[in-house]
């Protein structure tokens, strides 16, 4: 999803994912998160502009800032030199990005995945201090139960495509649900659809299969 902002002024962003845009920029996301944002700036360059001019900004107000001393130097330095080195690049057959791939640790192809529901796995990455992060692959043709959010989910598109109630999503999209949205997703017939999702609190199913289903599989997180 493209996003059309005007920095002039340095407006109040309002649209969701300007906002996450922002966040990225600053440097406020968990990892997951931001993950998932740098995954869709390499596969969407749309939205590449808008984030450079925000880190622009961004670099302009430290610029302007009072320096200060850097506190606990040694001990900085020490955890920097005794990171894990990076997880080389993915090869250009791989699903996953880069950001994604270091987050996971391996391709899809060596992941164990657990069944959601019919026509639907799952394999959770993580509890995050946002919430939880998970691959979906949903198969192709698949509507999922209607459901709303406790609270809000943000959703990057890696293969096929799917569209609900905002719009269509295909590879490299975002999709943003927040809490008052109720609706029920549906893939594309042709292609299987992988996701990475990242979640700060579980989502409610309100349709009647839905509610079959939180009965036979527990609540869907």
């Amino acid at each position: 999803m493209p996003t059309d902002s005007n920095l002039a002024g340095h407006q109040v962003i309002a649209k969701p994912l300007d906002a996450l845009l922002a966040s990225y920029c600053v440097g406020a996301l968990d990892k997951a998160t931001h993950a998932l944002v740098a995954s869709h700036l390499l596969l969407n360059p749309k939205n590449r502009r808008f984030v450079a001019a925000l880190e622009d900004l961004a670099a302009a107000d430290v610029d302007r800032l009072p320096p200060s001393p850097l506190s606990v130097r040694d001990q900085r330095l020490a955890a920097i030199f005794a990171s894990a080195p990076p997880v080389s690049a993915p090869a250009p057959s791989s699903v996953l990005p880069a950001p994604l791939l270091r987050l996971v640790g391996s391709d899809i192809a060596d992941l164990k995945w657990r069944k959601r529901m019919p026509g639907v796995r799952e394999y959770r990455i993580s509890e995050s201090e946002r919430g939880e992060a998970s691959l979906l692959w949903i198969g192709a043709g698949r509507r999922i139960p209607s459901h709303t959010h406790y609270g809000s989910e943000v959703t990057l598109v890696l293969t096929g495509a799917f569209s609900d109630v905002t719009g269509r999503y295909g590879r490299g999209d975002i999709a943003i649900a927040e809490a008052d949205l109720d609706h029920r997703p549906l893939t594309g017939e042709v292609d299987d659809c992988l996701c990475f999702a990242v979640t700060d609190a579980p989502l409610r199913l309100t349709g009647p299969v839905g509610r079959i289903l939180e009965h036979f599989f527990g609540r869907a997180h």
